[in-house]
């Protein structure tokens, strides 16, 4: 498997408007020390969303020096523009990131047939491994199994998708219908577990912005056949996992690292900061998990 573990999709610190570099890179350096297998800039969490693209390509190149190849860097460059996917792919590609993370085209909810188009003129256009990110509850989208496994064999740089569906059926579905060196990570914490004993490959955690130590450990009891270990921890993190979905993602997670000292406490409108009564909450299951005072 080219990317196997756990990958955090990591958040993208802001301090007075700007990407904070001191902050990211310190947390890039925490997240590799903490035990995790990758990292994943500009995605959802990283708020990929509201960066320009110059902010966009600053992210991804800082992640990348400061990993020096410690751990792998998956980086997002995927758009509702093939063609606009297409060139952060080759810029990501040149950047030096081990593979590219592509979620499905957004709003224009393409067909089945559009969407392998789409990832196959991806495929064509660089040489670095692509990971699709699958997930319609965001995009309106939902790329099916038959599709994921059509582009599986005939795209050798087709190389895994994010299933964050949430549905064990589909997973499950995704993974027969694809080669067995193909690698599927799931994309919901909460669906780690279940997903890795279907054949997964690992997760692209949330979770693991403020706990890479924990989601860690219960990839290595996993990978080492501990099932009933790696089982015990997937439930232990539970609440940890209600908390960091408690509103939209990642306002929670954001606010907790900032609790936690790590990066500041600012997100890019249209998020908008917790409640009083929703920020008690988050620092109460901080707290339960020995993450805040």
């Amino acid at each position: 498997m080219q990317f196997s573990g756990v990958f955090t999709a990591i958040v993208t610190p802001f301090k007075n408007g700007n990407v904070d570099e001191e902050a990211f890179r310190a947390l890039i350096d925490w997240q590799i020390e903490e035990g995790v297998q990758g990292l994943v800039p500009c995605g959802t969490t990283g708020e990929s969303a509201t960066l320009s693209h110059d902010e966009h390509k600053r992210v991804i190149e800082i992640c990348v020096d400061q990993v020096k190849g410690r751990v792998k860097v998956l980086a997002g460059s995927g758009s509702n523009n093939t063609t606009e996917a297409i060139s952060l792919t080759l810029f990501a590609q040149e950047a030096g990131a081990d593979g590219a993370l592509l979620i499905t085209p957004y709003y224009n909810k393409p067909t089945q047939e559009g969407l392998y188009y789409h990832y196959a003129a991806v495929c064509r256009s660089v040489d670095i491994p692509i990971v699709a990110y699958n997930v319609p509850g965001r995009t309106g989208c939902n790329m099916l199994p038959p599709v994921v496994g059509r582009l599986a064999r005939e795209f050798s740089n087709f190389a895994g998708i994010k299933e964050a569906t949430g549905n064990m059926i589909q997973g499950a579905e995704v993974i027969a219908a694809c080669p067995e060196d193909f690698c599927v990570l799931s994309g919901d914490d909460f669906t780690a577990f279940p997903l890795w004993a279907l054949g997964g490959c690992g997760i692209i955690s949330v979770t693991s912005n403020i706990a890479p130590k924990a989601m860690a450990s219960m990839w290595k009891a996993f990978e080492s056949g501990d099932l009933a270990e790696a089982r015990r921890q997937h439930h232990a993190l539970f609440a940890l996992h209600h908390s960091m979905f408690s509103v939209t993602n990642p306002i929670p997670v954001k606010t907790a690292l900032a609790l936690m000292g790590k990066v500041e406490e600012e997100m890019r409108l249209p998020l908008f900061p917790l409640s009083a009564e929703q920020r008690a909450k988050l620092v109460a299951t901080l707290q339960k998990y020995n993450l805040v005072q």
